[in-house]
C-alpha cells in the first residue's frame, strides 16, 4: 500500500474492489493487525494494533472479526471447534483449552450454522467440507462472535449467486447494529448489492472512493480497464 488515506465510519459497509494483486488482502490485514505497516498509522476501533500486546490485544481482537481469504481453518478439528474459535479471544485459556476437549458454546455455535445452512456439520471434521462449506463455517465463526468490525477477505469466492447474497447479507448485520463491514470483493455486483460504499485499488493506491448508489456499470468498466 502507497499513500493510502481511508476512514470508515460506524454503521458503514464498504466493499474493496480491484484486480489481482491491487492490495485489497493487505488493506485488511493492515486492519487487523497481522501486518503492520512500513510508515504511517493504522487506527482500528481506537486503537493501534501495531501498538498492543497482551490483554489489550485480546480485547482489541475480540472485537473484530475476520473471514480470512485462505479461511484459517484447522481440517482435522471439528466444525463446532472452527466456529467457537470466535469466542477465543473472549475466553479464559482455561475455558479455550477445555473447549478442545469438550466443545463450549455448542447451541450458539449451531444456531450460528443454522445460518449459513449448515447445522447438520457441526460435528463433523472440516477437512470433510468441500471449498464452499468451508467458507460458510469461517463466516459462521464471524458470526458467534458478534465482533463490532468484520474485515472479510473474498468472503463468498467460493459460493453460488443465492449463498453468497445470504452470506453478504449476514455480514453485513454488522453494520446494522452500529459496528461496521469492509470486504474485498472479486464481484462488483456483489459490491453494489451489498455495500454503501466502494472503494477501488489499483498498484496498492486508492483510485476509486464513491457511494455504491452513484456507480453505474460504466464507471466499473473504466475502473478494471474494460470496455463498457
Amino acid at each position: 500500500m502507497t499513500g493510502a488515506d481511508l476512514t470508515v465510519g460506524a454503521g458503514e459497509r464498504v466493499a474493496v474492489i480491484g484486480a489481482s494483486g491491487a492490495g485489497k488482502s493487505t488493506l485488511l490485514a493492515l486492519a487487523n493487525g497481522t501486518v503492520a505497516p512500513t510508515s504511517g498509522t493504522v487506527e482500528v476501533l481506537g486503537s493501534d494494533p501495531a501498538a498492543l500486546c497482551g490483554a489489550d490485544l485480546r480485547r482489541l481482537r475480540a472485537r473484530v472479526g475476520t473471514v480470512h481469504q485462505h479461511l484459517e481453518l484447522p481440517g482435522q478439528l471439528r466444525v463446532v471447534h472452527n466456529v467457537t474459535a470466535g469466542r477465543l479471544a473472549s475466553w479464559s485459556a482455561a475455558r479455550a483449552a477445555w473447549s478442545l476437549v469438550r466443545p463450549q458454546a455448542v447451541p450458539e455455535a449451531t444456531a450460528a450454522l443454522e445460518r449459513v445452512g449448515l447445522a447438520e456439520r457441526v460435528f463433523e471434521r472440516t477437512d470433510r467440507l468441500s471449498g464452499g462449506q468451508r467458507q460458510r463455517v469461517a463466516v459462521a465463526r464471524v458470526l458467534l462472535q458478534h465482533p463490532d468490525l468484520v474485515l472479510a477477505d473474498e468472503p463468498a469466492s467460493a459460493l453460488d449467486p443465492v449463498l453468497a447474497d445470504r452470506v453478504l447479507a449476514l455480514l453485513g448485520e454488522v453494520a446494522v447494529r452500529g459496528g461496521a463491514l469492509v470486504a474485498s470483493l472479486h464481484d462488483p455486483v456483489l459490491a453494489l448489492r451489498h455495500c454503501d460504499r466502494v472503494v477501488g485499488l489499483a498498484a496498492g493506491r486508492i483510485v476509486l472512493d464513491a457511494p455504491a448508489t452513484t456507480l453505474t456499470p460504466a464507471d466499473l468498466a473504466a475502473f478494471y480497464g474494460a470496455p463498457a
